[in-house]
This record gives C-alpha cells, sequence and structure tokens, in this order.
C-alpha cells in the first residue's frame, strides 16, 4: 500500500506540518498528563480510522510505560475500570470534539463540565487544542492514506 501522496516529503506540506508540529510540541510540554495525552490521541485515531496514528501513538504509549490492558480497552472506555475519572472526563470530550458533526449541539455541557472538573484552565487549554491537532494529523493521514504499521517509537524525534 502506497500514500496517494507523499506528504511528509512534498514542500508547501512541509510548511503546514511544520506548524502542526510546533503547537503538538507546546500541547506535549503542557501540564495535561502525558498518558492522557496519548488516551486522547489513540481515541480520536480510533473513530477517524487513521490507522497510522493508531499505530504510532499505541507504540508511543507502550514505550511510555503505558500497559497492554489500558490500550487495549481505549476503544471501551466507558465500559472498563482501568481509566480514572479524569482520563474518562478527556475520553469523552475526545469523543465528543471528534464527532462534533455528529451532534447538532456540539459538545455537552455535561461534557465540559466533567473534563473542568479535573482539569485547569491551561491543562483545559492543552485538553482542547490536542483534539483539534489530532483531528488535523487524522484528517491529513486519511485523506492520502498514509500507510500504518511501519512506526517506530521516536520516529519523528
Amino acid at each position: 500500500m502506497e500514500s496517494r501522496l507523499n506528504f511528509f516529503g512534498n514542500p508547501l506540506a512541509g510548511k503546514v506540518l511544520k506548524h502542526i508540529n510546533s503547537a503538538n510540541k507546546v500541547i506535549a510540554e503542557s501540564p495535561l498528563p502525558a498518558a492522557t495525552q496519548e488516551l486522547v490521541k489513540i481515541r480520536s485515531s480510533q473513530i477517524n480510522g487513521c490507522g497510522f496514528c493508531t499505530d504510532m501513538h499505541t507504540k508511543d504509549a507502550t514505550h511510555a510505560g503505558e500497559t497492554q490492558q489500558r490500550l487495549n480497552l481505549v476503544a471501551a472506555w466507558r465500559e472498563a475500570t482501568v481509566f480514572t475519572d479524569a482520563e474518562r472526563a478527556a475520553l469523552e470530550l475526545t469523543e465528543q470534539g471528534t464527532r462534533i458533526a455528529d451532534a447538532a449541539g456540539g459538545v455537552t455541557d455535561e461534557a465540559w463540565a466533567s473534563a473542568a472538573k479535573h482539569y485547569d484552565e491551561d491543562q483545559l487549554a492543552a485538553l482542547v487544542s490536542l483534539i483539534a491537532v489530532i483531528n488535523a494529523y487524522n484528517r491529513v493521514n486519511v485523506i492520502v492514506q498514509q500507510p500504518a504499521g511501519d512506526y517506530q517509537p521516536g520516529q519523528f524525534g
């Protein structure tokens, strides 16, 4: 399988990715817990059907010490007992923010209130930004059909 466009090798796309990657770096360095960041990236990528990002972020999470049990249960987080209340709030916000077109009202007040109960203002800003950024990455990879499976942790720096 080959991608439709060598997005990572295209000069114009490279300029766009430079800015998205810069935003991602700010989020990575934020006070939002790293484990929560990976869970958000994985769940959004699963919803969007982005194999490249799902592969990348499950491998990065494993490399960072995440358990296989929790990774196996991300897609079924509502029924799983292995996530904290804060992680569950982040995953709910992620799902609603990723599926924004599926609900006429967008993200519910309940989902926002739950996240706000567990995260301070800087963490919420990082969480909202992360949901937006991972959705951008997912869309690029899905549109160009970026092949998945070959990612190695730390490959992009």
